[in-house]
Formats: structure tokens, C-alpha cells, sequence
């Protein structure tokens, strides 16, 4: 049983007259008639009773009727919702992105694709990079948000921005009111970072630019959260590098201080799998995410 003819059955039935079903449905009646006689042949069963006056339903066509107008209308529900998937009025977006980029990135990202897609849910997941490019190679996430990613093998990636990296100190530290400091004169100062075992990426980025600039990138004390970090340092216990977005952590004690150094950067990529066509909201999204205007960090 096909749903055409079912669609065919439904519009003659509810006619009960060939010329008029077939009007209705914009074929010729001859062909009409064949595809119902084929239908009842299939079904065994004789759905109509015909005379030269008029076209009555037998029991076994009123029982069709009922339940086939029930399965047409659940396949139009059904083609209704996927027609809304592909368009990107419903459906679901699985996001992942690292910490730093909740505070700017993604409510600007988040925010447009909400509007623009008020159907689509939106599954939002922090996590780290490297779980992150596992999630998408896994198809557990749709796209992430990720840092310090040169090659993704299997996936795509597209930078997003580079960010500029700036320095973390207490008020009273001797370079509180400075405008910039380069990465050489930090070589003695007592470091806040991350375990690399938790951010390798970051991590391995900025002990490359302390080697650069000439000493070892040694922790004094670690923390995982950059708002960890970012206490501690508010606590005078040391000084930290993060990313230029977390200056909207504004604590009353703590300074930020711009990194002279033009290759202290941090780059911010979209991920995502490139054996299957995107979808409507994900292709939005990664239009969004390569419009978005990052010079306010």
C-alpha cells in the first residue's frame, strides 16, 4: 500500500464520483479508475460499489476511509516536521564551546541564532577543547567552540578570531598601571595557570610564548576555571594570562593589562564534521560565528 494511493482511495471516497476525484487531484479519470481497480485488486478487497448512477463505499471502504485518512494526515504531520527541520524552524543545535568563550562568543552568537530560529532548541555544553573535538567526531555534538586548534583530521575547521591575551594582576602589583608589559619582564613573577593535563592547548600556547620570550613558564599554583585563576590573582598570589574576553570579569581588586608582544594570541576555531551536509540552523550558525565582530574584545 502506497500513500498515493491512498491519497487517490480518500479523494474518491469522499467525492464518491470519479469524475470530480479526478478533477481534484489533476489526472484523468481513465487512469483514476485503473489505479483504484489496481488498489482493490492489491488489498483484495472491493472498496466501492459502482452503478451507472452513482459510487457508494462498501464496509471495507468506509473502514479504509477512517484509518486511511488517519495514516495521510500523520504523514503530512510527519513531512510538515521535517519540512520545519530543513529550514531550520525546528530542530535541535548541540553547541559545545570552552569557558572564555561564554562570556562574549557565544551569548552574541546564541543570541542572533534565537531570533532567527525561535524553533530550534538550542543544547548548549561547556567543555574543553580536546573532549570537544571528540564529541563532534562522535556526532555527540553538532559544532564546538575551540582553542588552539591548527588541524582537526576528519573535520572541518574554520578560525574564528584571534584574540588578544592579556595580563592578570592585583591593583598593587608594580605593573597594575601600566598600559602594557612585555612577555620578557614577567620572567620572575609567580604564575596562576591552568594544569596542562586539563588545557593542554592554552596551556602549550602560552609556555611557547614565555619560552619565545626568553624563560620557562613555571605555575606557582593551578587552577581549572579561569575564574579561579582569575581570583587568585585578585587575592595577590600571583599573576595570570587569559584570554582579552575575560576582562568581563571585572573583580574590584584585580587589573588587566595589555601584552605588547604581537604574536600574544589566542585563536578561536568552529569545528564540525564534514562527511554529512550541515543543516539549515548549523550553516546559520557557522555564518553567524564567521560574521561575528570581535574588536570589542
Amino acid at each position: 500500500m502506497e500513500l498515493r494511493q491512498l491519497r487517490y482511495f480518500v479523494a474518491v471516497a469522499e467525492e464518491l464520483n470519479f469524475r470530480r476525484a479526478a478533477e481534484r487531484l489533476h489526472i484523468a479519470q481513465p487512469a483514476l479508475s485503473q489505479q483504484i481497480t489496481k488498489f482493490e485488486r492489491e488489498l483484495h478487497a472491493t472498496l466501492f460499489e459502482r452503478t451507472t448512477r452513482r459510487v457508494e463505499l462498501t464496509e471495507a471502504g468506509r473502514t479504509l476511509l477512517a484509518e486511511g485518512r488517519r495514516v495521510l494526515n500523520d504523514a503530512d504531520t510527519a513531512r510538515a516536521a521535517v519540512d520545519r527541520v530543513v529550514h531550520g524552524q525546528a530542530g535541535l543545535l548541540r553547541i559545545g564551546f570552552v569557558s572564555s568563550a561564554a562570556l562574549r562568543i557565544v551569548p552574541a552568537i546564541v543570541r542572533v541564532l534565537r531570533q532567527v530560529h525561535p524553533g530550534v532548541h538550542v543544547d548548549l555544553t561547556e567543555s574543553t577543547t580536546d573532549p570537544q573535538l571528540r564529541a563532534v567526531a562522535e556526532g555527540v555534538l553538532d559544532v564546538g567552540l575551540v582553542r588552539e586548534v591548527d588541524r582537526a583530521p576528519g573535520l572541518i575547521l574554520r578560525p574564528l578570531l584571534r584574540e588578544r591575551l592579556i595580563l592578570a594582576v592585583h591593583e598593587s602589583h608594580r605593573f597594575a598601571d601600566r598600559s602594557s608589559v612585555h612577555l620578557a619582564e614577567l620572567s620572575e613573577e609567580a604564575f596562576l595557570t591552568f594544569p596542562r593535563s586539563e588545557v593542554s592547548r592554552l596551556y602549550d600556547h602560552i609556555a611557547a610564548l614565555c619560552h619565545h620570550a626568553g624563560f620557562r613558564l613555571e605555575a606557582a599554583q593551578e587552577a581549572v576555571q579561569f575564574t579561579t585563576l582569575l581570583g587568585l590573582a585578585a587575592a595577590n598570589t600571583g599573576v595570570t594570562i587569559v584570554p582579552a574576553s575575560l576582562r568581563a570579569l571585572g573583580l574590584s581588586e584585580l587589573r588587566y593589562v595589555e601584552l605588547a608582544d604581537p604574536e600574544a594570541v589566542s585563536t578561536v576555531s568552529v569545528v564540525y564534521r564534514g562527511d554529512r551536509p550541515p543543516s539549515r540552523t548549523l550553516c546559520d550558525f557557522l555564518d553567524m560565528a564567521t560574521a561575528f565582530d570581535a574588536t570589542h574584545l
